[in-house]
C-alpha cells in the first residue's frame, strides 16, 4: 500500500486490493500510524488479511502495542498480522525524540514481552516479563481486556541480515525480506538457511516468508520500460546504505555501493542511477509484462517462498486484466 493514500480513502483502497484477489494488503507506516490505516482496512474488508508493514516498535511501548494489537485481531476476525520494524537510530532519536538501544537484542525483548502480556489478556495470570529492556509485572484485572475468539495476532519482522535473519526464525511466524535483499539467491544462500536453523534451534516451524522484491512490470513493453527507470533510481538510492549491501556482496558488487556512497557525500544525486547498470538490475529485480509475470514469478520464486508483493495497477481500469495475473500467480503455488 502506498503511504500516500489519504485517511479518506484507505477503505476504498482495502475494497479494491481484496476485490483484485490480493491474500494481503501490507500497510507502511511513514506519514500516518500504520496501526490507525490498518483499523480502516480491517474494517472495509472480509477477507483480506491486514499486516503493519511495518510499525516502529521501538518509539511505543509494548503494553500499548499489545492492547492496540490485541483489538485488531477481534475487530478484524483474526486478519490482522502485526508486523515490527526497529528502523535507524537517527530518526529514533532525531525524529521520535526516543532512546536507541541495540536493535536486534532490544527487538528479542519487544516480542517476548508481547507475548507475555498476551497470554496474561489471555488466562488472567499475572504479568511477568522481566527482560535486558523492558520489564512489565503489574497489570490489575481493570486495566486487563480479557480473552477473546481469535487470540493474539501473529508476528511479523523484516530485515536483511545475519542476526535478524536467526531472530526471525526464533521469534516469528512471517519473514518480509527487503526490497534490496529479495533475489533468490539471497534467499537460499543467506536468509532462508539462518530463518530455518534458527526455528529449528527454537523447536519452532520455520516462519512463512514473503519477498519484499521489486517487480519492474507493467502492461506492455513500454511500460515495462518505464518502470526499469523508475527501479533503476530507487535501487542506486538504497544502496548507498551499507546496511543493505548483502545482495551487492554476494555478487561482488561492494565498490558499487561505496561509489554511490561517496556519489552523496558529494551532493551528486542526480547521478546516482548512472552507476545501476542493467546487468545489476536484472540480476536483482525480475522484470517482465504482466502476460509473462506468472511464469516470471515462479522461476525466480516458486518453492522458495509463501508470498510475493505486487504493485496494484495505478489505473483502476486495467484492474480486470490484473486480476487474471493475480489469479494465475496463486494458481502456480505461491
Amino acid at each position: 500500500m502506498s503511504d500516500r493514500v489519504p485517511l479518506s480513502d484507505v477503505a476504498a483502497y482495502a475494497r479494491r486490493v481484496e476485490a483484485l484477489g490480493y491474500d494481503t494488503l501490507h500497510v507502511p507506516e511513514t506519514v500516518h500510524d500504520g496501526l490507525m490505516v490498518s483499523l480502516l482496512a480491517l474494517q472495509a474488508t472480509t477477507r483480506l488479511r491486514v499486516t503493519s508493514s511495518v510499525i516502529l516498535a521501538f518509539v511505543r511501548s509494548p503494553m500499548l502495542v499489545a492492547y492496540t494489537a490485541w483489538d485488531l485481531a477481534q475487530v478484524g476476525e483474526g486478519r490482522f498480522e502485526l508486523g515490527l520494524g526497529s528502523q535507524i537510530r537517527q530518526n529514533i532519536e532525531g525524529r521520535f525524540s526516543m532512546p536507541w538501544a541495540e536493535p536486534v537484542g532490544r527487538m528479542r525483548d519487544y516480542v517476548e514481552s508481547l507475548r507475555a502480556i498476551w497470554h496474561t489478556f489471555a488466562t488472567g495470570e499475572p504479568l511477568h516479563h522481566v527482560g535486558p529492556h523492558y520489564s512489565f509485572t503489574r497489570l490489575q484485572p481493570f486495566f486487563n481486556p480479557g480473552p477473546h475468539a481469535y487470540g493474539p495476532p501473529q508476528v511479523w519482522l523484516g530485515g536483511v541480515n545475519e542476526r535478524i535473519c536467526e531472530l526471525g526464525g526464533s521469534h516469528s511466524e512471517g519473514f518480509v525480506t527487503h526490497p534490496t535483499n529479495s533475489n533468490p539467491r539471497y534467499l537460499r544462500e543467506f536468509c532462508l538457511p539462518r530463518l530455518e536453523a534458527s526455528a529449528a534451534a527454537a523447536n519452532r516451524p520455520r516462519p512463512q516468508v514473503v519477498t519484499g522484491s521489486m517487480f519492474v512490470t507493467g502492461p506492455t513493453a513500454a511500460d515495462v520500460d518505464s518502470s526499469r527507470e523508475h527501479h533503476r533510481a530507487i535501487l542506486a538510492f538504497l544502496y548507498t546504505t551499507p546496511a543493505y549491501r548483502r545482495s551487492l556482496g554476494l555478487f561482488g558488487w561492494n565498490e558499487l555501493g561505496e561509489r554511490l556512497q561517496a556519489m552523496t557525500r558529494a551532493g551528486e544525486w542526480d547521478r546516482l542511477s548512472s552507476l545501476m547498470t542493467d546487468e545489476v538490475l536484472h540480476a536483482l529485480v525480475p522484470q517482465a509484462t504482466w502476460d509473462q509475470l506468472p511464469a516470471v514469478v515462479d522461476e525466480w520464486f516458486g518453492g522458495l517462498v509463501e508470498g510475493v508483493m505486487l504493485p496494484v495497477p495505478a489505473d483502476p481500469a486495467n484492474d480486470a486484466r490484473f486480476a487474471e495475473v493475480i489469479a494465475a500467480i496463486r494458481g502456480s503455488g505461491i
